[in-house]
């Protein structure tokens, strides 16, 4: 075997170690409950929230017991409010509810999972199953908790998802209408004509100039 040959197998070989000792170095794993919280949070001031997420299993399963748990759910959550990754968020939420909740605290995060819906609601002629759900999750939110003190403003997101489905609701007749399809139409314009919302004095919502070809 030649020197030259020698020294190539030489080199890959480095490479090779320097390369999984790189991987093997940003894996973290057995830090105290403190360091788990820092680097999750510097995840996040760093836009790495799929980091962020894979981090937070880490330090699940290391300190099941940990408080620090209790607020990572919540800013984890707010976190993909903010990069309107709205799943995530509500996975948080769900996560939180299962494994915190009490009366008190549910009641708020229910209402941050009907807010993040209505935050991740931008394309009122498309999202016919988001507003059914979530209208009816605002009817349960409202029954269960009569007093509470997000009342107006969920009352408001409701309003606001109610005259969304009345304008879904007359754009499909509209369509049926014009595609010849009595049937259906029909549906449509006895749901448009028995709306609480039919006589009110409204203005629909309208999309940016350029979504408008794509609807």
């Amino acid at each position: 075997m030649n020197m030259k040959f020698k020294s190539a197998i030489f080199v890959i070989s480095l490479t090779l170690l320097a390369g999984c000792g790189a991987k093997k170095d940003n894996e973290l794993y057995n830090l105290t409950p403190d360091q788990w919280y820092k680097q999750i949070l510097d995840d996040i001031k760093d836009a790495d929230l799929e980091t962020a997420n894979k981090h937070y299993i880490s330090f699940a399963s290391e300190h099941v017991a940990s408080p620090y748990l209790e607020q990572v759910l919540i800013i984890l959550a707010n976190a993909h409010v903010d990069e309107e990754e709205y799943k995530m968020a509500n996975f948080y939420l769900d996560e939180y509810i299962k494994k915190y909740g009490t009366k008190e605290s549910i009641e708020y995060i229910q209402y941050l999972k009907i807010k993040a819906n209505f935050d991740s609601f931008s394309k009122p002629n498309r999202n016919q199953k988001l507003i059914q759900e979530s209208i009816s999750q605002i009817n349960e939110f409202l029954n269960n908790y009569p007093n509470t003190q997000y009342k107006a403003l969920i009352e408001t997101m409701l309003v606001k998802f109610r005259l969304a489905e009345y304008y879904l609701n007359s754009d499909i007749y509209n369509l049926y209408d014009k595609l010849d399809r009595p049937d259906s139409a029909a549906i449509y314009q006895d749901k448009v004509d028995n709306s609480p919302l039919n006589d009110i004095n409204s203005t629909k919502a309208k999309l940016p100039w350029y979504m408008t070809p794509f609807e």
